[in-house]
């Protein structure tokens, strides 16, 4: 007997629906940009030369594109980093015992720093854009990924041991755990700060896409290097349209891949609070009913699951590392002396090849400008706590405000200090200031976010239970603050604020030196010396300023950040 289904159910299953339709043209649109984005690899550098950046606004919605897509690109590329780097610093402590500080140097180095690859990306493909594409692409990764990275290692150390429980109990392997639950669990914190890394990525976007390092000039199509042109020019109009550009671009990350993630993210908070009505989202409806889109997520999922194993009870490494005490002696001998005859001898060569080139007293020089970067981001960082910290709270605790305030959030927070320039370059000469106190503003600008967006985590993330005792016990003003609010944000906001430190030192390249046309003002900092050695192609000095800046931030970690991180997760962590 032949078994026919109904007409409707036919039409249901083969019949493409609105949301495919929609889908179709996104998925469709996006690819085909891809491929004319590649086809533009091969071409010569020469000719990318020979067609100057172009003020005119007819050409923005190009340059935003390409733009958009590096940024892109390089977001992948950071959570591929945050996903390997960060989970084995946070499952091997002898592994975290290198990776935690090299974390803290990397995220110190200014994007100037890296900007040597550009000579070894553009050597792969001589002559082709291919190689200037993978050198802003890094650039930007490097504005990216130490942010992302710090989340995930928190988030991985704060899994409640309930969960934990329930992991072993489930028989997880190493590799269903991590996607089902340590991923899961560090999915809010995360994305919030995925959001936080896109924004850096457009604050130093100008250095990313327009940088000389000495004879080597590389200038890409893209709204950094828009930018950097209409400073130059000082064309306030342009960057009129440079901002709104900026805007919308943002805009459509917000609606297309942000929004859907951050109502995903609430399927993964460990307290659901009753009545709370969840996020929504166009786009997440779309990729929830789009057939099309289903296709692709049924095979991560089929991906996934191929790792799963049911039969070994995956345990941390502390459980692990069973033995006698000798042999971890041994174990940590075999692993920390090597560590520690490369360090030394990495700071041997770097000492010798510095002052082979740069007298000694000028190495005390730079240290005492890295003093005043220091002051400067002390200084800063207190201020931008006392200001957010509240602030933050106050958002984290309303869901509803915290959806609103997000995307207003990101545009501040992508917003490039240089766009500030013809404003605060024009005032302090205008009113005769002191560049060495007014443009210090300019460090924070972009890196107090760090803090805003990881206390809005952590203040979303606050116990309903919790809040409930707190209002039938009456607690209320200081009291609230000092027993509920503050313990609850306080691992979040340490996180938040050794990346703000830390991308602070970075900014320092940016907002030490300020050019308004022929204008050109400087602080006197370790930031606008590094800035200045690597305009000049002064090899030496730049690796001078940047050892001395990446000594300030271990140093200032070690001491300071580190001990209250551990306090964070031994006192307030999540169980």
């Amino acid at each position: 007997m032949r078994f026919e289904l109904p007409i409707s159910v036919a039409k249901n299953r083969y019949v493409p629906g609105r949301w495919d339709v929609v889908a179709f043209v996104l998925v469709f649109a996006f690819f085909a940009y891809l491929g004319d984005s590649a086809h533009g690899l091969t071409g010569s550098l020469a000719h990318l030369e020979a067609q100057p950046i172009s003020l005119d606004p007819r050409y923005l919605p190009g340059y935003a594109a390409q733009t958009a897509l590096r940024m892109l690109v390089a977001m992948g590329a950071s959570l591929v980093f945050t996903f390997t780097y960060a989970t084995l610093a946070a499952k091997s402590k002898r592994a975290a015992s290198v990776l935690i500080p090299l974390l803290d140097i990397l995220q110190s180095v200014p994007i100037l720093g890296f900007s040597i690859t550009i000579v070894f990306f553009l050597s792969l493909t001589p002559g082709r854009v291919a190689g200037a594409e993978m050198a802003a692409i890094f650039l930007v990764f490097t504005s990216q990924a130490w942010n992302m990275a710090f989340s995930f290692y928190h988030s991985l150390r704060s899994i409640p041991d309930e969960l934990d429980e329930a992991a072993r109990a489930f028989h997880l392997g190493p590799w269903m755990r991590f996607w089902r639950l340590e991923v899961p669990f560090a999915m809010p914190a995360l994305i919030w700060n995925m959001m936080m890394s896109m924004s850096g990525g457009w604050f130093f976007v100008v250095a990313a896409e327009a940088i000389s390092v000495g004879n080597t000039t590389v200038t890409l199509p893209g709204v950094g290097s828009y930018i950097a042109r209409a400073i130059q020019e000082r064309s306030l109009t342009a960057i009129g349209w440079a901002i709104l550009a900026m805007f919308i671009v943002i805009l459509i990350y917000d609606q297309i891949l942000f929004r859907p993630l951050t109502a995903s993210a609430d399927w993964f908070r460990l307290e659901q609070e009753a009545g709370l009505t969840p996020s929504s989202s166009w786009a997440l409806t779309m990729m929830r009913r789009s057939r099309l889109l289903a296709f692709g997520r049924g095979m991560f999922g089929s991906m996934i699951e191929l790792g799963f194993n049911r039969g070994r009870v995956h345990r941390p490494w502390a459980s692990r590392a069973g033995g006698s005490a000798a042999s971890t002696l041994l174990g940590d001998l075999a692993w920390y002396v090597p560590v520690a005859a490369v360090v030394a001898l990495a700071v041997w060569r770097i000492a010798h090849f510095v002052l082979a080139h740069i007298p000694l007293a000028e190495v005390g020089h730079v240290i005492g400008l890295g003093s005043l970067t220091l002051l400067r981001v002390v200084v800063l960082i207190a201020l931008a706590s006392v200001v957010w910290v509240p602030i933050g709270v106050y958002i984290g605790i309303r869901p509803a405000l915290a959806r609103t305030a997000q995307p207003i959030a990101q545009f501040l927070a992508a917003f490039p200090v240089n766009l500030l320039f013809p404003i605060v370059v024009s005032g302090i000469v205008a009113l005769k200031l002191n560049p060495n106190i007014w443009l210090s503003p300019l460090m924070i600008l972009g890196t107090q976010w760090y803090i805003l967006f990881n206390v809005i985590v952590g203040a979303s993330s606050l116990s309903a239970d919790l809040k409930y005792a707190g209002e039938n016990l009456g607690v209320r003003g200081w009291l609230w603050w000092r027993r509920i609010a503050l313990p609850a944000v306080f691992p979040f906001y340490v996180t938040g604020a050794i990346t703000a430190s830390g991308g602070s030192w970075n900014a320092s390249i940016v907002a030490e030196v300020a050019d308004w046309g022929s204008k050109h003002l400087t602080a006197a900092g370790l930031g606008e010396y590094i800035a200045d050695a690597t305009s000049a192609g002064d090899f030496p000095r730049t690796v001078l300023g940047i050892a001395v800046m990446s000594l300030f931030v271990v140093v200032v970690n070690r001491l300071f950040w580190r001990p209250l991180y551990a306090r964070a997760e031994r006192k307030f962590r999540i169980s």
